[in-house]
């Protein structure tokens, strides 16, 4: 089979309420369909180093910023295709490579037990990734629910719509079952707008009618947030104590 494994697009986010997302739906009815996959499980491990620098650096909203992951769209096998993704963002727009491998030899070279088994410019530039950063770590697991929709008329633009996003910092493996702590607030949905260019007038019309402005919303990110970066805080803090206690009674 046959993967897009090249993307170049903008990449816009919308908070959504659950009634918002009814109109939202209604608008697309006439030129937007949803895909032949349905509604997904995605699942996602992502990378970064021992300090986070990856995820750090990207909360800090820079011109530029990049991160590597391996995903899946259902539960897997060790035989079963999963892909890794190199995805950078530079001033807007956000370029994607991703390279279709079965998800033991995925893991076993982005973790660096082994060589990719296949030799292309993508294996390269996620190889150079790798080197630049030193040995990464899974970090997270990461899991939502995806309606992806496309456009009928034959053109590039895309609806998603993402709930039920779960993180988990323990059993990082996709061949596990899905969940976690979720980090989407309740009865909200996360719409992803795709495209090369312009959004049509008719999803322009309706974003104005319904009042449904642009977001920020890294799911990496709000997982560092909310799950990761308070337990390092609070063991940080255990070990400072302990140093100052132990310090008093020498």
């Amino acid at each position: 089979m046959a993967f897009q494994t090249v993307f170049k697009r903008y990449e816009l986010k919308y908070m959504l309420t659950l009634e918002q997302k009814e109109k939202i739906l209604e608008a697309m009815s006439t030129c937007m369909e949803l895909d032949k996959y349905g509604r997904t499980t995605i699942r996602n491990i992502y990378f970064d180093t021992d300090n986070y620098r990856l995820i750090r650096r990207s909360i800090e909203k820079p011109a530029y910023k990049e991160k590597l992951r391996i995903r899946s769209y259902s539960q897997a096998t060790s035989n079963s295709t999963v892909f890794v993704e190199l995805k950078k963002k530079y001033e807007k727009v956000v370029y994607k490579r991703r390279l279709p491998l079965c998800e033991q030899d995925a893991m076993a070279w982005v973790c660096r037990e082994r060589s990719c088994p296949v030799d292309t410019q993508i294996s390269r530039e996620i190889d150079y990734f790798i080197d630049f950063y030193g040995k990464l770590k899974p970090t997270v697991f990461l899991s939502y629910e995806r309606e992806a929709y496309y456009d009928k008329g034959g053109g590039d633009f895309r609806v998603t719509f993402d709930d039920t996003i779960l993180c988990r910092q323990n059993d990082v493996n996709l061949c596990s079952s899905v969940y976690g702590t979720p980090i989407l607030p309740e009865e909200r949905v996360l719409m992803e707008l795709k495209c090369s260019g312009g959004i049509p007038l008719w999803m322009v019309e309706v974003l104005s009618r319904e009042h449904i402005y642009k977001t920020s919303f890294s799911k990496y990110g709000t997982a560092y947030s909310t799950l990761i970066f308070p337990e390092i805080y609070l063991s940080n803090s255990i070990k400072h104590k302990e140093i100052i206690t132990n310090g008093c009674n020498i």
